[in-house]
């Protein structure tokens, strides 16, 4: 890890942090522990700003403040309720912003009549922010008309000093920068949550379509499990039920009938190795883990399937019209079809079955499949019943191609089973 540690830059040689980051990191902070624990940042803040209104009180008290005060004649206790009514109720001005300003508003019209025109009549612009940011334009309208009200119930009653247009258009100016703060940061703020919240829905959908995908694969990696599985299976069962019989009367029998069960396991314990490795995860130590490939089945590869079928105990006849020339997709389709159509044969038609495959290729691509045996007129087999993956399995494959799949027993007076498969004419790109 040495040439790692000597490429990363020493502290000493890296660039101070710009300002604006420690700034976004101070806030993010402040943020956190306000949405923790909102109570003690409004507690903190209202007993500031009653701080300040009392530290006004006492300014007006000494006389300092008799060049804006119509009247420095007004009762000290009667200073000390407006500083409070001005002050206190900023403790609710983010929860019930509405509520506080109309408490606010006989303070405010008591304070202008009196002539003490208190400086901390100027909170209610923080009210008048918290309006703009968290209600309704019209809320905030009538609220600006409520905090004007009292600058002209001073105008009017000492309209001298200064003058009418002074007092509102000053009042008003400052009313409308409040609002206009309060409006831009619900603006930027319902734009972030936006942006968050579109994010959040595309990660949820990322996460719905790896599921979906995860979902596919498990189905598709199920139903070659099955193929695999249970067509040797089916195969190997029946040749030990062969070899049984043949134990007592041909042991050479018998013995070919092993050889056979053995090559058969070997055969579906490679494919079924090859496909876990696929599923594997990597390890972790980085070695090379790339699983030994294989190329699906094709239809070159059937003699090689009905030659285990055969061995099995099941006679299989073939016939085959026309020239395939058709896409590896859908020959692995007929395959799989014709394997698992004989795999429920050999399960579910009895000893003395024979099994015939009909198989037509036609112009531009479209093909037609006919399996039939002359077993017993069993009922549907359990690979076929709810649950299962069989007759399920064939239809899904046949479905990809816009073909197909009918699976039943034949009609009287002949025995057995069918399955035909048809797929149309391939598509133009």
């Amino acid at each position: 890890m040495d040439h790692v540690d000597a490429a990363r830059p020493a502290p000493e040689d890296r660039g101070a942090e710009p300002l604006t980051e420690y700034i976004q990191r101070f806030t993010q902070r402040v943020r956190g522990f306000d949405r923790r624990r909102p109570l003690v940042w409004d507690l903190h803040l209202t007993g500031f700003w009653l701080t300040a209104a009392l530290i006004d009180l006492n300014a007006y008290l000494d006389g300092g403040r008799n060049y804006v005060a119509h009247n420095l004649d007004v009762p000290s206790w009667l200073l000390l309720v407006l500083s409070l009514g001005f002050s206190v109720p900023l403790l609710w001005r983010r929860t019930h912003p509405a509520a506080v300003l109309l408490t606010m508003a006989p303070v405010a019209l008591l304070n202008a009549w009196t002539g003490a025109i208190l400086q901390a009549a100027m909170l209610q612009l923080l009210v008048v922010f918290h309006i703009a940011l968290r209600l309704s334009l019209r809320t905030l309208s009538w609220a600006a008309l409520l905090v004007l009200t009292p600058v002209a119930v001073s105008a009017i009653r000492y309209g001298d000093q200064p003058t009418w247009e002074q007092q509102i258009g000053a009042q008003l100016m400052s009313v409308a920068v409040a609002a206009l703060i309060g409006i831009t940061v619900r603006t930027r703020r319902n734009y972030t949550d936006a942006l968050e919240d579109r994010a959040h829905r595309l990660e949820t959908e990322r996460h719905q379509q790896v599921r979906l995908a995860a979902a596919a694969e498990r189905a598709r990696i199920a139903r070659e499990m099955h193929d695999i599985i249970g067509h040797n299976l089916s195969v190997i069962t029946g040749l030990a039920d062969g070899g049984r019989y043949a134990a007592a009367k041909s042991p050479d029998r018998a013995a070919q009938a092993l050889d056979a069960i053995g090559t058969t396991s070997r055969q579906a314990l490679g494919e079924l190795r090859r496909l876990l490795d696929v599923l594997r995860d990597d390890d972790q130590d980085g070695t090379d883990t790339t699983p030994e490939l294989a190329p699906q089945p094709a239809l070159t590869d059937l003699d090689r399937l009905l030659d285990g079928v055969r061995r099995a105990g099941l006679p299989v006849r073939t016939t085959i019209k026309g020239e395939p020339e058709l896409p590896e997709g859908r020959q692995l389709t007929l395959y799989r079809v014709i394997q698992e159509a004989l795999t429920n044969t050999l399960k579910h038609a009895g000893p003395d079955a024979t099994a015939h495959i009909d198989l037509a290729y036609e112009a531009g691509g479209a093909v037609s499949l006919t399996v039939t045996d002359t077993g017993r007129a069993t009922p549907l087999p359990s690979s076929a019943l709810p649950g299962g993956r069989g007759l399920p399995g064939m239809r899904e494959r046949t479905s990809l191609y816009g073909g197909t799949l009918e699976a039943g027993p034949r009609p009287a007076p002949e025995q057995g089973w069918r399955v035909h498969l048809y797929l149309p004419e391939e598509s133009p790109q």
